[in-house]
Formats: C-alpha cells, sequence, structure tokens
C-alpha cells in the first residue's frame, strides 16, 4: 500500500468518532425531498470548518450544494453526499417499532440510508484531502450535495447547469440494499431511467358544467348538478394508469411505474368542486425511449380524465434521469481497495441490538443474527452474472438511481459496502422499521460508514496519483460515449426544467405546538 493510502486509512480511524456523531446527526434529521433544509446546512458549515470553498444552493436548489478544494493542478475528482429519508419512515434508533420522540410515525426518516450514504462519501473525501496535504498531491476535490434523490431530483439538474462537465473521474457510493450487490461495485447493468412527472387538474370553470337556464345568485345553485372536478379528474387518472398500465408498456422486461398524491381539493368538503388535484407518476425503466413512450400514455390518461371531469391538465416534470454507463477500469482498481480493507465486521454491541430486535417481534435471538454476505466481498463479475439471471437478456439496465448522471460525464464507479441486514427464519419477513432502526444505531451502522470512506479515500487517490489507471479509465469512458462528452454514443442531459421546488412536498413544520410533521403527530 502507498503512504497516501496509510495516510487515508489512519484519517478514517482517527475520525471514527466524528463519523459516527456527524452520521447520526444526519439520521435524526430525517428529512425528505426537497426539505433538507438542516441537512443541507450542516453539511455547508462542515465542509467550510473543513477548509473547502462552498456554493451554497447551486443550480438553484435551495437545499443543494458543491463544495471544492483545491491543492494545485491535477485532476477533479468528484463525489456527493445524499440525505433525503422517505416519508412515512419515521423510526427511532431502538430495537422496537417506535416514531423518534416527538413525532408522528408518519414522519420523515433513513430507510437506505442516505445519513450513512453521505458521511461515509464525506469521510472518504476528508481522508484524501488529508493525504493530498500530507503528501503534496496536487488534485482538486469536487464534493456535491445532492438532495431529492429519492425523485432523481439534483443530478440532472446539476448535469445539466455544467456542474460536472470538469470531472475528471467521480465516485458513487450506495449502501447494500438487495442481493447480490453487496461489497462489491457494478460492472456491465448499471441502473436505469428515471422520469418523475406531476400531472395537474384544475377545475377552472366549474360554473360551465351542464350550465342551466335558472338564474342563480352564486356560480351554481345548490338544486343543480355540480361539476366533477379535480379530485374526480385525479382519480380518474389513477384508476386508468392501473387499469390500462399493460396496454402502456408490454410486460417483456423489469420496470415499474408507482404514483402518489401530491394534493388534492384544496382540503375542502364545502359543497364546491375541487379546484385542483395532483398526482406525480416515477417510472424506472432500461431505456429513455421507453420512458418516453410510457409518458405518451401517461398523457392520454391526463386528457381523457380532464375531459370526463370538466377540468384543464398540465403536466410538470421532477425528474428526468440518465441511465448509467459502465467503466471497468476505474470499478476493477476500486474493488482492488475494497479487496485490501475488506468487508465490514460487526462487533458485540451491533449483534447484541440486533438480538434484541429479534426478540421484540418474537424469534429465537440467534448467536450471529446477520446474513452472512454483509460481511463477505462479491468480485464484480460474479455480481453481475448473479443480477443477469434475473433479467431478459435484451435489457441493458435494472432499478434506477440518479448516480448515472456522473456517468456521461467522467468515469464513474458504482460502490457497494455492506450494511446490517438480519438472518430471517424461513418464511418469516422482517418489518421495515428493523433495518431502519439499525441505520440509526452506531455500533451497526458505523462499520459500513468508515469501511466505505476508506474504500472511497483510496480510490480518489489512485485517480490521483495512477496516470495509468486514470488514463485507462477516460480511454474507457470515450470508447464507450463515442468520443467522449459530445460522442456519437454520448446522452446529452435530459434536463429542460426548473428545480420542482414549490410543490407540497411532504416536509417538517413549525407551529404553535412546536415542530412537527405536515401529519400532526397523534396524542
Amino acid at each position: 500500500m502507498t503512504n497516501p493510502k496509510s495516510t487515508a486509512r489512519a484519517t478514517v480511524a482517527a475520525r471514527k468518532s466524528d463519523l459516527s456523531q456527524w452520521t447520526r446527526t444526519v439520521w435524526d434529521f430525517g428529512e425528505t425531498a426537497w426539505r433538507e433544509y438542516k441537512s443541507a446546512a450542516f453539511y455547508v458549515d462542515l465542509l467550510r470548518r473543513e477548509g473547502f470553498t462552498v456554493e451554497e444552493g447551486s443550480g438553484g436548489m435551495p437545499t443543494a450544494f458543491c463544495a471544492t478544494w483545491d491543492n494545485g493542478d491535477g485532476p477533479t475528482i468528484g463525489g456527493y453526499a445524499e440525505y433525503d429519508g422517505i416519508p412515512g419512515n419515521c423510526q427511532a434508533a431502538e430495537p422496537r417499532k417506535a416514531p423518534r420522540p416527538g413525532l408522528s410515525a408518519h414522519a420523515g426518516g433513513h430507510t437506505d440510508p442516505h445519513s450513512a450514504l453521505g458521511i461515509g462519501s464525506l469521510g472518504g473525501f476528508l481522508a484524501t484531502k488529508a493525504a493530498m496535504q500530507e503528501h503534496n498531491i496536487p488534485g482538486r476535490l469536487k464534493f456535491f450535495g445532492e438532495p431529492a434523490e429519492k425523485v432523481r431530483g439534483s443530478k440532472p439538474i446539476h448535469a445539466a447547469a455544467g456542474y460536472y462537465d470538469d470531472l475528471d473521474a467521480a465516485i458513487s457510493f450506495h449502501p447494500f440494499y438487495m442481493p447480490p450487490l453487496c461489497n462489491t461495485v457494478r460492472w456491465d447493468t448499471h441502473c436505469g431511467v428515471g422520469y418523475g412527472v406531476i400531472y395537474e387538474f384544475s377545475c377552472e370553470d366549474p360554473e360551465t358544467w351542464m350550465a342551466g337556464d335558472d338564474a342563480s345568485p352564486i356560480p351554481a345553485s345548490h338544486a343543480a348538478a355540480r361539476a366533477p372536478g379535480a379530485t374526480d379528474a385525479m382519480i380518474q387518472m389513477y384508476q386508468s394508469a392501473k387499469a390500462l398500465r399493460e396496454h402502456v408498456m408490454a410486460p417483456g422486461q423489469s420496470w415499474s411505474m408507482n404514483e402518489t398524491i401530491i394534493s388534492h381539493g384544496q382540503a375542502t368538503a364545502d359543497n364546491i368542486p375541487a379546484q385542483i388535484a395532483q398526482i406525480q407518476y416515477f417510472i424506472r425503466i432500461s431505456e429513455v425511449s421507453e420512458a418516453e413512450h410510457i409518458i405518451r400514455g401517461l398523457d392520454h390518461f391526463a386528457e381523457a380524465a380532464a375531459k370526463l371531469c370538466h377540468c384543464t391538465w398540465r403536466r410538470h416534470w421532477v425528474a428526468k434521469s440518465r441511465p448509467g454507463l459502465a467503466n471497468h477500469a476505474l470499478s476493477a482498481a476500486t474493488y482492488a481497495n475494497l479487496e485490501t480493507v475488506g468487508a465490514p465486521i460487526w462487533g458485540d454491541d451491533a449483534k447484541t441490538f440486533a438480538r434484541a430486535i429479534q426478540s421484540e417481534l418474537g424469534l429465537a435471538p440467534m448467536e450471529d443474527p446477520f446474513l452472512p454476505m454483509i460481511s463477505e466481498l462479491t468480485p464484480p463479475e460474479q455480481a453481475e452474472a448473479a443480477l443477469r439471471q434475473m433479467l431478459p437478456p435484451t435489457q441493458r439496465h435494472f432499478t434506477s438511481d440518479d448516480y448515472t448522471e456522473f456517468c456521461w460525464h467522467a468515469p464513474t464507479v458504482r460502490l457497494y459496502i455492506g450494511r446490517p441486514a438480519l438472518t430471517a427464519p424461513e418464511g418469516f419477513a422482517y418489518p421495515a422499521w428493523a433495518m431502519n432502526a439499525m441505520g440509526g444505531h452506531p455500533a451497526c451502522i458505523d462499520p459500513m460508514v468508515e469501511t466505505a470512506a476508506q474504500v472511497i479515500a483510496m480510490t480518489a487517490l489512485d485517480c490521483l496519483t495512477d496516470g495509468e489507471m486514470l488514463e485507462a479509465a477516460q480511454a474507457e469512458f470515450r470508447e464507450r460515449t463515442g468520443g467522449g462528452i459530445g460522442g456519437d454514443k454520448w446522452l446529452a442531459p435530459l434536463c429542460d426544467y426548473e428545480p420542482p421546488l414549490h410543490f407540497r412536498w411532504p416536509e417538517y413544520v413549525t407551529t404553535a405546538r412546536g415542530e412537527d410533521w405536515v401529519l400532526p403527530t397523534s396524542p
């Protein structure tokens, strides 16, 4: 191992308590997409204290940032933090189902957890910086704050605004969330396209619905039939998309489309038609052309629903993220560093917490409660072969995540590190709260954060000091894109919309009752 890598690993070890505290801090915030105010402010303040120059609100997104640190002329290496959680996953770091104190169970919480994703990445970049300073390694670190990943929010916007154009390589890290992607790197089959879209229905002229001849002092007599309105249109849209899904995209590949209601009826039960309703769809599919085809189908459903219910409709974009692009050279170098570091190891405190969860659920506590795979390495070619067994031969991409935006601007690696996951008895499935709780318990989540930070730092140092490896990665990038940025196989950014900030995204609110979730805490 080179001296810079030893320095980086020693830095991670020396800052273990910091990394642990920071991880728990962001986990406790539990903020959700586009509303991660405390989390973003925490990172901005921390990065400035660590010597980075930070642009707040990058790309026009209030909870995004772009932080840079420069040590002279050399490669520019990119990485990022994510920090959005998911509504309805408010879980205390306790071995029982319970929301965090003072909050509704419907409040936000970290599932993946992005709290550990962000601090694992940050820890790696801070360790890289320490090694660059001690060994006088020239180069530039560029660390992004990427909000709203759960709706593929910020990275398409950052990419379209040019923030990734100066990168020489990028490192993407995510906690393990599905086999076989555990303690490995993605090889050929990267994440696919993610399209997010909101359909808005408005009932603007309810008085013209089946208008009669009788005069009335109000737009519609209480004795007259009322216009269906926006809620009815939204429900018609929902039902059409469910019932006619197979007529939009035929079976034959792995894809998904799910929906959530953003706003409906303007919270009124008065005897007037609902004025506005919004429903969001998110599409995960392999190719851009397929996503566009589905959008045409949804547009058709929206048009029909609006006409049926005396409404107008609009489509708003939330996300258009591109599919991923492999880079074997950078991925192989990253996996070699993971082999040096080794998989995370969980100690007695983590196992005690895990056994307490098993007892709470009526299971016999296990001597080793964790899945073996979280402490084992999976060679990337082996993970790729297992992944392909789940997919049709012609499907190029699987699942979705917007790290893929980096892939079209510089060689990018996708790293997965094991996180605590419990072994289940045959026929038993753990509830979601169990894994969420372990994401907030330091003994359970810290080993993953520390392992990720070491591997990220070592890989960043390879990019800064191993010119032969970096050139191989960049040559592969040029070959896969048909000439690099602008090449004949290159995909340009798809984002042609403003940041979707002004919708009714779930969030924490402050009232006379104190801080609460948008759904009030139950007594």
